[in-house]
C-alpha cells in the first residue's frame, strides 16, 4: 500500500552504538514521562511503548498523568517529577503557556523531549505523526469510499480539543481531500469533547442536526469508537472515519460500523521519547531541536499498514496486539532493536525540522 511506503520509514540517526542494558542500569536513570487525558487507551499505549523502553535500557520510568489537557496543569506535573529528581522528561505539551518554564528546566540541564502534541516554542525534539500530512490520508480514504471526486454531500468533522496545533493540523489535511469532491458540504470542525460519554452525546447531536450526511470524521481517538456506535444505530448509513488503534476502535471497524481509522504509531511516541533522553543523560549531551516522523499507520477491515517497515499484520493479528503491551513490545522488536544498536544512523530516524511536522 502506497501510504506505508511513503510514510513508513522513521530513521533515528541517534548513533546508541551497541551499548548493553546492563551498563543502562548502571547509571539508576529515572525519567519522568507526563502526559494528558489520563485513562484514555490510547495514551496508555503511548505509556506503554515508554515503559518498553525503559524496560530494555534499563531505567526507572515514573509516569504522571492529568485527566484533560489543561497547559497549567501540564506543567506543574513535570515541574513535581523534576523536582522529585527525574533526570530527564518527556510531556505532551498541550498549550504554549508551558514554553518559558520547559525552557527554564532545559536551561537548568534536564533535557525535555515533547510527544504527541508540540509547542514550537520549546526547546526540545518532538515526536509524533505528520500532522497535517495524516490529515490528507484520511480525507483521501473517506472521498475514495464515498466514490472519488464525484461524490455530493455533507461531511461533518469533529475536534475533540480545538485550539491544539497537531488537531488544527490534521483538521487542514482532511479538508484538504475533502475539497478535491467539489460537491461535498464541509460541516465543522465542531468541538466533540475528548471524554468517550460526552464524545458520544456531541456526535449524535451532530448527526441529528444532519441525518443526510454522508460521512462523519473524527480527528481524536474516541471518535471512531462513538461513531461506530451511532452508525450501528442508523442502520449504518454513513463512512465513519477517524484515528487510533485503540481496541474500541478496532471493534467498531471489524464490525463494519466504521471504515477506516488510522495510528500514529503510539508505541514509537512513547519508546521513542525515552530512548533520546536516555543518550542525552549518557552523552552529556544537549538534544536538538527538531522532529522525528513516528510515522502513520492506515487501517480499514481488509488492509492493515503498520509503516515503519514492520512487519505485515493481519486485521486480527493487529486486534490481537492492541490491548497486549507485551506482545506489542515484541512486534516492535525489529525497530527497537534498530533504534538501541550499532546501525542506528543508517536503517533507521532522520531528525527533520520542526516544521516537517506540519507539513
Amino acid at each position: 500500500m502506497w501510504i506505508g511506503r511513503h510514510l513508513a520509514c522513521v530513521t533515528l540517526v541517534l548513533g546508541f552504538g551497541a551499548l548493553a542494558s546492563a551498563a543502562w542500569a548502571d547509571d539508576q536513570i529515572t525519567i519522568g514521562f507526563v502526559t494528558h487525558s489520563q485513562g484514555d487507551p490510547f495514551i496508555q499505549q503511548i505509556i506503554d511503548g515508554a515503559q518498553a523502553a525503559a524496560n530494555d535500557l534499563g531505567v526507572t520510568l515514573k509516569v504522571a498523568q492529568q485527566q484533560g489537557a489543561a497547559p497549567d496543569g501540564q506543567l506543574k506535573l513535570v515541574q513535581n517529577i523534576v523536582n522529585a529528581g527525574a533526570q530527564g522528561v518527556a510531556t505532551s505539551v498541550p498549550g504554549d503557556s508551558m514554553a518559558n518554564s520547559l525552557n527554564d528546566i532545559i536551561s537548568s540541564g534536564v533535557p525535555i523531549v515533547q510527544f504527541n502534541l508540540l509547542s514550537a516554542a520549546v526547546k526540545a525534539p518532538y515526536v509524533g505523526e505528520k500532522s497535517t500530512q495524516s490529515g490528507r490520508i484520511l480525507g483521501k480514504m473517506v472521498v475514495d469510499k464515498l466514490g472519488g471526486a464525484a461524490t455530493k454531500g455533507k461531511v461533518i468533522i469533529g475536534n475533540c480539543f480545538p485550539g491544539l496545533t497537531v488537531l488544527e493540523n490534521r483538521a487542514r489535511g482532511v479538508e484538504e481531500s475533502l475539497k478535491t469532491a467539489p460537491g461535498i458540504a464541509i460541516l465543522g470542525p465542531f468541538d466533540v469533547k475528548v471524554s468517550a460519554v460526552e464524545n458520544y452525546n456531541h456526535w449524535e447531536q451532530l448527526y441529528a442536526a444532519n441525518p443526510d450526511a454522508v460521512a462523519l470524521v473524527g480527528l481524536c481517538a474516541p471518535d471512531v469508537a462513538s461513531l461506530g456506535k451511532l452508525n450501528a444505530a442508523n442502520a449504518d448509513k454513513f463512512v465513519a472515519g477517524g484515528y487510533d488503534l485503540t481496541a474500541p476502535n478496532l471493534q467498531a471497524v471489524k464490525d463494519g460500523h466504521a471504515y477506516v481509522t488510522l495510528g500514529q504509531s503510539a508505541f514509537v511516541q512513547g519508546y521513542l521519547p525515552v530512548a533520546l533522553l536516555v543518550r542525552a543523560i549518557k552523552s552529556k549531551k544537549p538534544l536538538e531541536v527538531g522532529f522525528y516522523n513516528a510515522g502513520t499507520q492506515a487501517v480499514t477491515a481488509s488492509s492493515v499498514d503498520m509503516a515503519n517497515n514492520l512487519p505485515p499484520l493481519t486485521f486480527a493479528e493487529l486486534q490481537a496486539i492492541s490491548a497486549d503491551p507485551k506482545a506489542t513490545a515484541a512486534f516492535y522488536k525489529p525497530w527497537s532493536q534498530c533504534v538501541n544498536g550499532p546501525d542506528a544512523g543508517k536503517s533507521c530516524a532522520t531528525i527533520e525540522p520542526i516544521a516537517a511536522e506540519a507539513q
